[in-house]
């Protein structure tokens, strides 16, 4: 008889009780393919022909369709992750001196510091293909490329009062995004702020935001909020509880793209996201367990967890600019912007140009986004926000690191042979996965 491990599920006081563990490489290698995902199927959707306007299409090609289809479900898991690792961390913080001005500050510094020079390389990008006259100002909020939809988008009002900037259409999510970093804080301290009068005044802003912002906004901040409420949640079971909510999220999810509505995220389709963003969430929650990486496979799974998600983000703003660029560049120089789904070198164009827009996006993280944290510090070295915390949390890691080290000896009986970098490495001698950058 097969003995079966009974779940236990408590609540934990911090969401994130150590970096070296399953859940938090899963979580960043979720990051990435998931950016990786969009990538793939806006460059398909490009640079091919629709699946439907095609009579008798390829085998490959519906290979490449399918595989290249799961954009929108792509972009809920984002929001799950961000409400797991930025709604998480902020109930880390709450009651802390200065936690909501740390919590702005590390808002808009996560955003803008990708965005600012983002939208400069759009723009400078229409400069190249002849889609805007950098010459002329514009203040027209029709205009993708005016003044005031660069301000809109830099402040998350794409979709809302302005069009994307540049027509770059994945920029709607970082609307949600943005709006879901204002409405968190408000939704707590309705419940946890400190007088009547505080409570009041965020329950009316919430409300207020809630009722001006369009609806499925609003609507789907509670997935968001579900990722929040999952990081206090720890499930102890066995593999086989594992391998099962890890079927039944991508069964469900492959389902609903198969049978369900896939245009747009829509109030019609929050049921079906719903339904595979609970095991999915219950699985990370069930994978807070110590991360052994005693095999090379393991050890490289790591360090491509750690890369991808590093430029996850910079990766989703920057590739439908890329794109256009390419498709100029092809137009002009060789004739052509799109590909044949009949003709089997242009799979390996198609790959091709993947790996170019990966390669162009991590050099755009190289150059901007790797510089958030130290943006990050001076802006609160600056303002002398939360100096105490800061020294206490550095105190706190590095007492964390060497109890991680002591514990994987004990476990390889071994100490580990490669040098420790000072915040880039663990005790593993694997990237040190900071989970939350956020």
């Amino acid at each position: 008889m097969l003995g079966i491990q009974l779940p236990s599920i408590r609540c934990q006081r911090h969401s994130q009780p150590a970096k070296d563990t399953v859940h938090s490489m899963l979580i960043s290698l979720m990051r990435g393919l998931a950016a990786l995902q969009v990538a793939a199927a806006h460059l398909r959707a490009e640079i091919f022909p629709g699946l439907r306007e095609l009579a008798d299409p390829p085998l490959a090609y519906q290979l490449l369709a399918f595989a290249t289809a799961f954009s929108h479900q792509a972009v809920v898991v984002f929001f799950l992750i961000s409400g797991w690792l930025v709604g998480g961390s902020l109930l880390d913080k709450l009651g802390q001196p200065g936690a909501l001005r740390g919590y702005a500050i590390d808002r808009v510094t996560r955003l803008w510091t990708v965005l600012l020079p983002a939208l400069l390389l759009m723009l400078a990008i229409g400069g190249v293909t002849g889609a805007v006259d950098p010459s002329r100002a514009d203040l027209s909020a029709a205009n993708p490329y005016s003044i005031a939809s660069f301000a809109g988008n830099l402040f998350g009002l794409q979709t809302v009062l302005v069009e994307p900037y540049a027509g770059n259409y994945a920029l709607w999510s970082l609307s949600n995004e943005t709006w879901y970093y204002i409405q968190f804080p408000l939704l707590l301290l309705v419940f946890a702020g400190r007088g009547r009068l505080v409570r009041i005044g965020s329950a009316t802003a919430l409300v207020l935001v809630a009722a001006t912002l369009p609806f499925p906004i609003t609507l789907y901040f509670l997935l968001w909020l579900l990722g929040a409420a999952f990081s206090r949640i720890r499930i102890d079971c066995g593999n086989v509880l594992r391998a099962a909510l890890l079927g039944a999220a991508v069964a469900v999810a492959v389902y609903f793209r198969l049978k369900g509505t896939n245009d747009d995220l829509k109030p019609a389709s929050f049921f079906q996201h719903l339904c595979y963003s609970v095991p999915l969430l219950a699985l990370l929650a069930s994978l807070q367990v110590p991360l052994a990486l005693r095999t090379r496979p393991m050890h490289w799974l790591a360090r491509m967890a750690h890369v991808l998600s590093e430029c996850s983000f910079t990766l989703y703003v920057m590739h439908i600019p890329l794109i256009a660029l390419m498709r100029y560049a092809g137009a002009r120089h060789l004739g052509r912007d799109t590909l044949s789904p009949h003709a089997a070198p242009d799979y390996a164009i198609y790959g091709g140009m993947l790996l170019a827009i990966a390669g162009a996006s991590w050099l755009c993280w190289w150059l901007f986004e790797s510089r958030t944290g130290s943006v990050r510090r001076a802006i609160k070295a600056a303002l002398r926000v939360g100096a105490g915390n800061a020294a206490m949390q550095g105190i706190t890691e590095k007492a964390t690191e060497r109890a991680t080290e002591r514990a994987n000896e004990r476990t390889t009986g071994r100490a580990t042979d490669r040098p420790r970098a000072e915040g880039r490495t663990t005790a593993t001698g694997a990237p040190k996965r900071e989970v939350a950058p956020e």
